[in-house]
């Protein structure tokens, strides 16, 4: 392997020249510049990257923590993420997925080392209380996408309000004049703290006390997230003597549960059943399916925009952006029968 002492004894000057016409330094006359590139094409020398970043004190490398990355929505922000990195940095990216406890701790509590990676970003991961002393305590640029805690302001975050997003969704049936309306979401209270489904159960609740109806419990139901789980809800939901005229669910994953149950139980949609789905993955396109839809790719490119500019500009103050929500009205939801 070529070397680049290698490049400087050929060329005639010292390790010192050779890494400056490296590193495109102005303190190299343009005749030893063009003698030093013209022995680097000759030899076909390439920079190792490893001593390239000792060289620099940093590794270029960037971090996601993100759980469950196979889900639509998860790999949607990391697909932002991934757009961002491959036009315009030089960052290599490391990906952790978390789907255990044990791997959330190895994730926070060695991942999180300046030594390892230069940034990171933290992804549809819901900070705990216990880790905030942990991630204050890095000293390591963090930004938070859709991962916030109050005790992190000091942080970068990129959050979507699904409060305001589960009131659209609920709000467009009761529009439409369905006063049964169901929902289908995740357990609220989980090991990992996701809070998304939670907050759109929020949003919907507050929808039916605006508009006076009450909430009936018998009409709410909950499981690990999938379509098998949420088609197994709704066909029990669905077979209620007083059954709903609409579901909202909690994402569209969940909301072709809904679509195969009432499919299952004979019921057309939307003629008997209007249901509402949320995210607005490519799915959701394909099945005409009316959702609430939250700017998933944008967030993982806004996030790792805002990391690029902390390892630029360090003492930047903290940005904290809020995306909207937009209800796509498509061919699943109608007034009720």
């Amino acid at each position: 392997m070529v070397t680049i002492r290698d490049v400087a004894k050929k060329a005639g000057v010292g390790l010192g020249t050779v890494s400056r016409v490296l590193n495109n330094s102005t303190q190299v006359s343009e005749a030893t510049r063009q003698r030093v590139l013209g022995v680097i094409r000759e030899l076909n020398y390439t920079r190792n990257p490893i001593a390239r970043r000792l060289s620099i004190g940093k590794t270029l490398t960037v971090a996601v923590i993100l759980p469950f990355f196979t889900r639509p929505g998860f790999s949607e922000r990391l697909n932002g993420v991934v757009s961002v990195l491959s036009q315009q940095s030089q960052y290599d990216l490391v990906i952790h997925n978390i789907e255990t406890p044990e791997q959330r701790h190895i994730g926070f509590q060695d991942i999180l080392r300046r030594q390892r990676v230069d940034g990171a970003l933290i992804l549809s991961l819901p900070i705990l209380d216990k880790e905030v002393s942990t991630l204050i305590n890095a000293n390591l640029p963090i930004v938070l996408i859709d991962s916030g805690h109050p005790a992190l302001s000091m942080f970068h975050q990129v959050d979507v309000d699904d409060v305001a997003g589960g009131q659209l969704a609920t709000e467009h049936l009761l529009t439409l004049g369905h006063r049964r309306v169901g929902f289908v979401g995740d357990i609220i209270d989980n090991g990992f703290n996701f809070i998304s489904s939670r907050d759109r159960f929020f949003g919907y609740r507050k929808a039916l006390e605006k508009a006076g109806i009450p909430f009936r419990p018998e009409y709410y139901a909950e499981d690990e997230h999938g379509r098998l789980e949420a088609r197994a809800l709704a066909k029990t939901m669905l077979s209620l003597p007083e059954r709903p005229t609409a579901v909202f669910a909690a994402s569209d994953t969940q909301a072709i549960g809904v679509l195969e149950a009432a499919h299952a139980l004979g019921l057309r949609v939307p003629e008997d059943l209007s249901i509402v789905g949320y995210d607005d993955v490519e799915v959701a396109d394909i099945l005409g399916l009316t959702t609430v839809r939250q700017l998933l790719f944008e967030s993982g490119q806004q996030g790792m925009e805002l990391l690029l500019a902390m390892l630029d500009e360090p003492q930047m103050g903290p940005v904290h952006e809020m995306l909207p929500t937009e209800l796509v009205v498509r061919n699943t939801t109608a007034p009720p029968p």
